[in-house]
C-alpha cells in the first residue's frame, strides 16, 4: 500500500544504482568503471566524450571485464542545425551513438535534442521530430531505445528546445514505444506544475530515470545540481510516482557540480550510495 503523499516504502535496492559518468567528470572512463566495480555500484552510464577518450572496443573489455551493466550512453540529438547537410551530418553522429549504445549493451541512448539555430523554437520542434523519425528504424534494427530528456527551459536556448515531460511524452507517442520513450531527470523537471498528472500519462513510455538535487540559491544552472537530499527536490515522491508508472529500472546519479567533480571517487562512491539509499 502507497502510504499518502504519495511516497513509497522503503529505499531502491542498490541493484538498480547506476553511476553516471558525468558525475565524476576528472576520472577516465576506466577509473570510473574500477571505482564502480570496487564499491558495488552494478551499472554505469557512459558519456561519448570519454568513450572516444577511452576507444570503443576498450571501453567494451573494461565494462565487460568489471562486470558492470550501461545503463545508458549519453548523448545522442541536437538534431536542430541551420543547413540540410549539417541536419544529415547530425544524424549520422547519432547513427554511431546508436553502434556504441549497441556495442556497450546499452538499453537506451539518451537524446538531448538540440537548441533553435535562428532563433525559430518551432522549426528547431520539427527538426527534432523529423531527426527522430530518421533515428528510430536504425536505432530500432540494434535494439536500442531513444530516450527523450526533457530540459529545464533554462536550456531550451542551448541545448533542448523539448523542455516539458508534455512535450516528450506527446513527441514520443509518435513512434513505436519499443523504440523511443522518456528520460525522466529530476533536476529538469521537479518544478512542473503538472509533474504527477505527466508521469501518470507517460506509463509505458518511461525509460529512464536520473537523480540529483536543486541547490538554493541557485546558481549559474548548469552546475547547480547537488547531491541528493541537499537541495529542494522530493526525489523519493517522483521515484513513487514513475514507479507507479511502471518504470523499475536503473537509477542514474548524474550531478554537474564542481565540489563534486573535485571529490576523490573513493569518498565520492560511498557518499553517492548513502544518499541513494537514504533519499531516493
Amino acid at each position: 500500500m502507497t502510504p499518502p503523499g504519495g511516497l513509497t516504502p522503503g529505499p531502491p535496492a542498490i541493484a538498480r544504482l547506476s553511476f553516471n559518468q558525468i558525475t565524476a567528470e576528472r576520472a577516465s572512463l576506466a577509473e570510473a568503471v574500477d571505482a564502480c566495480a570496487r564499491h558495488g555500484v552494478p551499472y554505469i552510464a557512459v558519456w561519448r566524450n570519454k568513450l572516444a577518450e577511452t576507444g570503443l572496443d576498450r571501453a567494451v573489455r573494461l565494462v565487460r571485464d568489471a562486470g558492470l551493466r550501461v545503463s545508458s550512453v549519453c548523448r545522442g540529438g541536437m538534431f536542430p542545425a541551420a543547413s540540410p547537410a549539417e541536419r544529415e551530418a547530425r544524424i549520422e553522429d547519432n547513427r554511431r551513438a546508436v553502434d556504441e549504445a549497441a556495442a556497450l549493451g546499452a538499453e537506451v541512448l539518451v537524446l538531448v535534442c538540440g537548441a533553435a539555430p535562428d532563433r525559430d523554437i518551432a522549426a528547431a520542434r520539427r527538426m527534432v521530430a523529423d531527426g527522430i523519425a530518421q533515428l528510430a528504424p536504425y536505432a530500432a534494427e540494434r535494439r536500442v531505445r531513444l530516450g527523450i530528456e526533457p530540459m529545464h527551459p533554462a536550456f531550451a536556448a542551448e541545448r533542448s528546445c523539448i523542455t516539458t515531460l508534455a512535450e516528450g511524452r506527446c513527441l514520443a507517442q509518435r513512434f513505436d514505444p519499443a523504440t523511443v520513450g522518456v528520460v525522466a531527470d529530476v533536476y529538469h523537471i521537479w518544478w512542473d506544475p503538472d509533474l504527477y498528472e505527466e508521469l501518470a500519462r507517460a506509463a509505458g513510455r518511461l525509460i529512464g530515470f536520473h537523480v540529483s538535487d536543486w541547490l538554493v540559491p541557485a546558481q549559474e544552472v548548469l552546475m547547480n545540481r547537488g547531491m541528493m537530499g541537499d537541495g529542494v527536490i522530493e526525489l523519493r515522491r517522483i521515484r513513487g510516482a514513475i514507479e507507479r508508472a511502471g518504470y523499475v529500472g536503473p537509477i542514474e546519479v548524474e550531478i554537474f557540480n564542481e565540489v563534486v567533480w573535485n571529490t576523490p571517487l573513493d569518498t565520492l562512491m560511498p557518499r553517492v550510495k548513502e544518499r541513494y539509499l537514504s533519499c531516493v
